[in-house]
């Protein structure tokens, strides 16, 4: 028996991690280190290095602007958790406190049958 299928907001979002992890490899040479890192406090979507330093990434896709970008729901309590959640992971995989880190967003939006736009944010929080 095979699994139900996803619901369409969780493809969507598999999907735009799949873009995002791919977008970031080519235009920087970020090597993802861990996707979907869960923990009791949440999850990571993506953890990146160029081999310098650490990158955590936070992607939001969304189909259409209609509630706004989709880095606008990047909120500061969101980014605080994330924040809270890289430090748990660098606990959990032995990474010691010197090794540099960033906080990225990288946000789609991919309208239904349309090219996706991918805005990739630096630095973001």
């Amino acid at each position: 028996m095979s699994a139900p299928p996803a619901a369409p907001h969780l493809a969507l979002g598999r999907r735009g991690e799949d873009l995002a992890a791919r977008y970031l490899w080519d235009s920087e040479r970020l090597l993802v280190l861990a996707r979907n890192w869960r923990c009791a406090e949440g999850e990571l979507d993506l953890v990146l290095t160029d081999g310098r330093q650490l990158v955590f990434c936070e992607v939001k896709t969304r189909t259409s602007t209609t509630y706004g970008t989709p880095a606008e729901s990047v909120t500061d309590r969101k980014a605080h958790r994330i924040r809270r959640l890289a430090r748990r992971w660098r606990l959990a995989q032995g990474v010691q406190p010197w090794v540099p880190d960033r906080f990225d967003i990288v946000s789609i939006l991919w309208p239904p049958n349309r090219t996706p736009v991918i805005d990739h944010q630096p630095r973001a929080f």
